[in-house]
């Protein structure tokens, strides 16, 4: 893998990146077949700002695996969706209050 001394990652379009903070640094380069391999290792090593940051970032890393042609096995922990929407209650629940 091609290592990204500190000025050509703060010269990548931030595109290029699965997860961008708050502050404006990138992580997990998916810049190329390398680092899309190693985005998908690290994933959860990752500490992300909420859930739906991390599940944003999760789409990009598979959907770069697929453009660079990378197979997702299921397993992954990468491949996992996770629901961050908010669960609602039945109305039936809610009539019967």
């Amino acid at each position: 893998m091609a290592q990204l001394d500190t000025e050509d990652r703060e010269k990548m379009d931030k595109r290029k990146f699965a997860y961008v903070d708050k502050e404006g640094e990138g992580h997990l380069p998916i810049n190329d077949d390398a680092h899309v391999r190693n985005a998908m290792a690290r994933f959860n090593q990752t500490d992300f700002e909420s859930g739906a940051k991390k599940e944003t970032a999760r789409k990009k890393i598979v959907k770069a695996a697929k453009r660079q042609g990378i197979k997702v096995a299921k397993g992954d922990n990468v491949a996992k969706s996770r629901k961050t929407g908010t669960r609602r209650t039945s109305s039936r629940k809610k009539a019967s209050r």
